[in-house]
């Protein structure tokens, strides 16, 4: 009865056992071998990565050639050369007459030793190392799989280095991930949603699966299994923490790379090495160039968890890692940039659209004349001749405006084209229907004013994958939004797509707007057109709407603004409007009606202070007001504006008065002030 139960447990464990091919073949080859190529095979990863259960298929691997196995479960053994060396014995049985390390080093046959939770004999290390394995006959494999990759001594020992053979880990692939699911009758339509979550981890497809054999009528949603998730965590992180700990935890799961100035401002502590030293240690925590980032199905898990059991910390979370990158992206390089939309990737609409891996390995650079042919070449197999046409003209007029991006070779992979419509002459605009088409809807429906422009992203695409998510797409994606943050006076972007529809969620969720107006054809291809008004949501208000976005975790269709409206104002409103705030400056109540409420230089510093409109509008002139004094020559000009306006007095001759003038020099000094205010927010107005 128990052979034919063991034989039954091991074929239900050989069918549904996908993957490790590579590390079976490993084992395979050296316990079969006429001398151990290695005499310790060190396998490690996170918990439930699938240690044991590759452990079984070893032990079977064995069974299937007659090599005897010894299991050892370090889990339910004391960390002391005793208690290891009584387990070895209960394990071998009474062929070690009570000597299991005399007869373990006298073994003439092939012996395969198997160690099961090798972290819980952390104490024991050095004496494994130095005292155990080494009376050990050569003709036995050791297997040690635990969480940890061997320690330094190991890999540092010469002696070691020539034995040891150490092997982590990974999830499944995604063709494992389906292979298994398939094996488990998942239903297709919920393989993608499983694959998503679990990134091939073993244990979490199994739980998933098992989810679905007890509801087999229902979604997988992980934030709605917060048992799954409870029992995943269990086995990432297997101990009680304090609440430091607990919050840089969650913080590594939420931001892509955590370092040790981010832990510190984001936790608001002076010297977060503490913090960052335990995390570094953890099984699931891998080290990269740029700092740590958490195994994926242990990000997906900390962060579902913090969801369901305290929102308002996921909130203030993402609040707060939201405004570390801010503060930095007017001047950020390619990966802050990447680093904050990395916040966005939990959304249901930007996470399919969107390649989260692999962009260190490209780079931005400038275009080149030998690109030139390779680029042309691109635009024709994807767009057409004509198009290839009209991208050599722009390549002349605007070299300036097309970023190339390489790989590791340098070789170019992809290219985006932001062309200045501005700087363009109607001659230009008449070459190609695109510049042409966004031209005419600016001019009757959001013309520029002086010093303001607008960008029409003519062409980009990766050389492969064209317009696919893929990482150039991704990287593509990045420096557009570099490019609006650090444009001065951009005042308006386009973007064309070839298949508007299929772009529609995403573009909604990033407040582009559909403009069938711009749409153009090239060559028999219709082009469609989506374009933001950085004038009524500029920059800093977009990235606010963006977070709000993503904190919701759910997009509607329909967006409605959740930020005020803004207004482009010509010069003259402006003028008109400033001239109005400055009559009714002493008189709040009068101010909540003006046009400057609704600026562009007002409505950003409210959402980067997070205070009401009039307050800002008032500093605002207060301040530029103030800066006149630092200057001899504009002195006059700003004691003038102070007492008629900011601190005004009962009429004009009393202010000429007390400013010991003849009432037409303070006329001609108030005059001058005037300009001088009147120039110096409109510039602040463009420029934003």
């Amino acid at each position: 009865m128990t052979s034919r139960l063991a034989d039954r447990l091991r074929a239900e464990r050989l069918r549904r056992f996908v993957g490790r091919t590579d590390e079976c073949a490993l084992f395979k080859r050296a316990v079969l071998a006429p001398e151990l190529p290695f005499l310790v095979l060190h396998i490690h990863g996170p918990g439930g990565i699938g240690k044991t259960t590759l452990l079984n298929q070893f032990a079977g691997i064995c069974a299937d050639s007659d090599i005897p196995v010894i299991r050892l479960n370090a889990s339910a053994t004391e960390p002391f050369p005793e208690a290891f060396s009584e387990a070895l014995q209960r394990e071998i049985g009474r062929d070690c007459e009570g000597a299991p390390l005399s007869w373990l080093a006298n073994c003439t046959e092939r012996q395969v030793l198997l160690i099961d939770t090798y972290e819980n004999l952390a104490p024991l290390d050095d004496w494994v190392r130095n005292s155990l394995l080494p009376q050990l006959s050569d003709n036995i494999l050791v297997v040690l799989a635990g969480r940890f990759p061997p320690t330094a001594p190991w890999r540092t020992d010469p002696g070691w280095q020539s034995l040891l053979c150490t092997v982590p880990l990974r999830n499944l692939s995604p063709e494992e991930g389906r292979s298994y699911l398939v094996e488990r009758k998942i239903p297709l339509v919920q393989h993608r949603a499983v694959l998503e979550f679990t990134h091939g981890h073993p244990l979490a497809l199994s739980l998933v699966a098992d989810h679905f054999v007890q509801h087999p009528d229902q979604s997988f949603e992980p934030q709605v299994e917060p048992d799954i998730v409870k029992l995943l965590l269990e086995r990432f992180v297997n101990a009680g923490l304090d609440l430091q700990q607990r919050l840089a935890l969650e913080t590594s799961a939420l931001v892509r790379c955590t370092t040790e100035s981010l832990l510190a401002e984001i936790l608001e502590l002076p010297d977060a090495s503490a913090p960052f030293n335990w995390l570094r240690n953890l099984s699931f925590m891998e080290t990269g160039v740029d700092g740590l980032y958490p195994h994926d199905l242990a990000r997906e898990v900390l962060i579902a968890d913090l969801r369901w059991r305290n929102r308002e910390r996921y909130i203030d979370l993402h609040r707060r890692a939201r405004n570390y990158y801010a503060e930095r992206l007017r001047d950020a390089g390619q990966q802050l940039l990447f680093d904050y939309i990395f916040l966005h990737r939990d959304n249901p609409v930007v996470r399919p659209s969107f390649e989260w891996r692999q962009q260190s390995r490209l780079r931005v650079d400038h275009f080149r004349t030998d690109d030139l042919g390779d680029m042309l070449a691109v635009v024709k197999r994807f767009e057409g001749k004509a198009s290839a046409d009209l991208a050599a003209y722009w390549c002349k007029q605007q070299p300036e405006a097309i970023q190339v991006f390489r790989d590791q070779t340098q070789k170019p992979v992809g290219f985006l084209m932001a062309l200045a419509l501005e700087r363009t002459e109607a001659t230009d605009r008449a070459q190609d229907p695109a510049l042409q088409k966004a031209w005419d809807y600016l001019q009757s429906h959001a013309p520029l004013r002086s010093g303001e422009g607008a960008t029409h992203f003519r062409f980009w695409m990766g050389h492969e994958t064209y317009h696919s998510i893929s990482p150039v797409q991704s990287l593509i994606t990045v420096q557009m939004v570099r490019h609006y943050l650090t444009t001065p006076g951009l005042a308006f972007s386009f973007f064309p797509v070839r298949n508007p529809e299929h772009w529609a969620a995403v573009f909604a969720y990033a407040d582009l707007v559909r403009i069938p107006d711009a749409d153009y054809t090239v060559e028999g291809i219709t082009y469609g057109i989506y374009g933001h008004d950085w004038r009524v949501v500029p920059p800093v208000a977009w990235l606010a709407r963006l977070a709000e976005r993503e904190i919701a975790l759910a997009v509607p269709p329909k967006i409605q603004p959740s930020a005020p409206t803004l207004v482009a104002l010509s010069q003259p409103e402006f003028i008109q409007a400033l001239r109005t705030a400055l009559r009714d400056y002493t008189q709040p109540e009068n101010l909540r009606t003006n046009p400057l409420l609704r600026s562009r230089l007002v409505i950003e510093r409210s959402a980067v202070q997070q205070q009401e409109a009039v307050p800002v509008l008032k500093e605002l002139i207060k301040e530029v007001v103030d800066s006149l004094q630092s200057s001899p020559k504009q002195s006059k000009a700003y004691r003038a504006l102070l007492y008629t306006y900011l601190q005004p007095m009962a009429n004009q001759e009393l202010v000429a008065e007390r400013l010991d003038l003849p009432f037409s020099t303070y006329r001609r000094h108030l005059s001058t002030g005037l300009t001088q205010l009147q120039t110096m927010l409109w510039q602040r107005e463009l420029q934003g």
